[in-house]
């Protein structure tokens, strides 16, 4: 059985499943439990698994993700709620000092498992800090894995894998798709695994690599330059930033030959020119033009009537797409 669901339905139903299953198992975070979330991803938790596996927390993002840490290596797996990207920056020694050195710290013998759920990036009209996307940020940390689905579908089945890895895991949620669509999703318990792509499209020209909001987009571009210039994409989400996985972008570009990448992140020091050093390393002598990135702009993430104007389009897509097609 399957039920169509949008994103935070499906985010919602992971950690239920996983409440259900494993006692272990712990909500944390800001208003999660009364008011059931920020973006309602907890409704309707705290009333059937209690207040002590849905515990509302004071507003310390260091304080709950060091209160995690505790929790993790004494047993239990806490998912935690940031409620937005941006309020992270408190809690970001927690995540460097400590939630991705234990493994290290202690030669193997404790490891951390949780989660650190976010929503991340704009799109939704949000004020400062709102609307951040410095996923690179947590790329650049070993020690933890940086995850971000795409559709409802991967969500759930993304999350679940998340919630039963046995190291830490930053789970980037795309705000502006919270409740862009709907999907058919599973009933029940279902994973996606970390660290594998999902190719959305197949072509033989260029390839196209993005992850969260930058997706549709990116697929809208790939579909107009088919109908317009007759060129065929490879359209690749990525879904886990790190470990990226690196034998379905290398196969794809031996195969095309051409390369546009997409995020809506600040362009410098971006996950895409990570991605850029890797297919130059893997696959240079089978590139046939320049890498192309088509990025947010390194300013701040502007406010209501610019920040469309910020975030790569498909017309910026497009463009790119024609640019590396025609060197």
């Amino acid at each position: 059985m399957a039920d169509k669901l949008t994103m935070v339905q499906a985010i919602q139903q992971a950690m239920k499943v996983k409440l259900q299953e494993d006692d272990r198992v712990i909500l944390m975070g800001e208003d999660i439990g009364v008011n059931g979330g920020v973006f309602r991803a907890t409704d309707g938790l705290l009333a059937e698994f209690g207040e002590q596996r849905v515990i509302d927390t004071p507003l310390a993002e260091s304080g709950i993700i060091g209160t995690a840490v505790g929790m993790a290596l004494n047993g239990l797996i806490p998912v935690v709620e940031i409620q937005f990207l941006g309020f992270i920056y408190p809690g970001f020694e927690q995540v460097v000092s400590h939630v991705s050195r234990i493994r290290m710290r202690t030669q193997g013998r404790y490891h951390a498992p949780m989660v650190i759920r976010t929503p991340y990036g704009a799109g939704i009209r949000g004020p400062e800090l709102h609307s951040e996307s410095v996923e690179s940020i947590f790329v650049h940390i070993p020690g933890v894995k940086v995850v971000v689905p795409s559709t409802p579908y991967d969500a759930k089945g993304l999350l679940i894998s998340a919630i039963e890895d046995p190291d830490p895991v930053i789970f980037l949620e795309p705000t502006k798709m919270y409740r862009a669509e709907k999907q058919e999703v599973p009933e029940g318990k279902y994973t996606v695994p970390l660290g594998q792509a999902r190719m959305v499209r197949e072509g033989e020209d260029v390839t196209v690599l993005a992850w969260g909001t930058m997706v549709p987009v990116a697929l809208q571009a790939a579909r107009k330059m088919e109908q317009e210039r007759g060129w065929s994409a490879d359209v690749i989400d990525l879904r886990t930033l790190y470990p990226f996985d690196r034998e379905t972008i290398r196969q794809s570009v031996e195969k095309t030959g051409r390369v546009v990448i997409v995020h809506e992140a600040h362009r410098t020091g971006g996950v895409g020119a990570e991605l850029i050093s890797f297919i130059n390393d893997e696959a240079l002598f089978y590139l046939k033009a320049p890498i192309a990135r088509i990025t947010g702009y390194d300013v701040p993430v502007p406010q209501f009537s610019l920040e469309d104007a910020y975030m790569p389009d498909v017309d910026r897509v497009s463009r790119g797409i024609v640019d590396t097609m025609q060197y």
